[in-house]
């Protein structure tokens, strides 16, 4: 069998991220990644509309990805959008535009297929045992839930309440004011109700939590420990005391000062204090000593995908 490439490219709602990956007999290659902070929620999001700037933006990242999958001559493409275009009023005309002038069919996909892929991609990284734990990936328009362990779904859920929407909804004050951090609680509480009724009755013992902000705070971790993260290495854990240690420092501080922070990336510097807070209010009903990071989520739940079908058609 030759071998066969594929791109993946995960659109969100913060963050474009394009992953181009040769299949082989037992899992995949990457050949090449690339993130970029296209911020497509930023200006509108709580408007459900992409605003101009953001649209500029990813017409021009995509351009970018295109030439750089045509480089690879690869033709088999997956795309996929997720809360921004969900929701925006203008995401078919953004999903059509595309097409028409890059030749990228973009997939849409629902809060629940989001929930699926990022559980298959937590699945692929070797997070899950086989207890019932509590899955969650923060994007900048939504969170997805998932509740299972690595042979089963028992429950998942999407919420529009996504980094980016918190952030413009409740992070007013930098740094963020009491009164801020009690309103967002509040709010979590009143939108996340499904999500304890479904801990109350599956009662998770442990927390995963997918790339992104998570991501983030084992790098902070990991450099006051001043140690490096292992290349290859998918899955960390974060002691739950540590979190609450990180946590407190970003409440703190400043948009400066949390850049100073080592570890810290530009791009999660304004979305990660409620970012951060939603972890604290989950850790109120999930309690752990440890925080499992999984380093991969809804793009490499795509390339299991590809996996897939390409077992059924060999």
């Amino acid at each position: 069998m030759s071998t066969r490439k594929a791109a993946v490219i995960d659109m969100g709602t913060n963050t474009f991220h394009l992953v181009l990956v040769e299949l082989i007999k037992d899992g995949f290659k990457v050949l090449y990644k690339e993130k970029i902070p296209v911020k497509l929620g930023q200006g509108g999001i709580n408007q459900d509309h992409i605003a101009p700037d953001a649209l500029k933006r990813a017409y021009h990242t995509l351009s970018h990805f295109k030439n750089l999958i045509d480089g690879e001559k690869i033709d088999r493409v997956f795309a996929f959008a997720t809360s921004a275009v969900r929701n925006a009023k203008n995401g078919q005309e953004f999903v059509q535009e595309v097409k028409n002038r890059i030749g990228i069919d973009i997939n849409v996909i629902s809060g629940e297929e989001e929930a699926l892929l990022i559980y298959e991609g937590i699945k692929l990284s070797g997070s899950l045992n086989g207890q019932t734990e509590l899955m969650m990936d923060i994007g900048g328009g939504s969170v997805e839930f998932i509740i299972g362990n690595s042979e089963d779904v028992y429950w998942k859920g999407s919420f529009e309440i996504g980094g980016q929407r918190l952030l413009e909804l409740f992070h007013h004050h930098d740094p963020i004011l009491t009164s801020e951090l009690q309103r967002l609680h509040e709010y979590l509480e009143k939108k996340l109700q499904p999500l304890l009724k479904a801990i109350n009755q599956y009662k998770p013992c442990s927390l995963v939590g997918a790339s992104g902000t998570f991501d983030t705070l084992t790098d902070i971790y990991f450099e006051s420990m001043l140690q490096c993260k292992l290349t290859g290495q998918h899955v960390f854990e974060l002691p739950a005391s540590e979190f609450h240690r990180i946590h407190q420092l970003l409440l703190s501080k400043n948009r400066e000062e949390r850049l100073q922070i080592p570890g810290m990336i530009p791009m999660r510097v304004d979305m990660i204090v409620v970012a951060s807070s939603l972890i604290d209010f989950i850790l109120k009903y999930v309690p752990v000593q440890n925080i499992t990071c999984s380093h991969y989520a809804l793009k490499e739940g795509a390339i299991a995908e590809v996996l897939r079908q390409q077992v059924e058609t060999t």
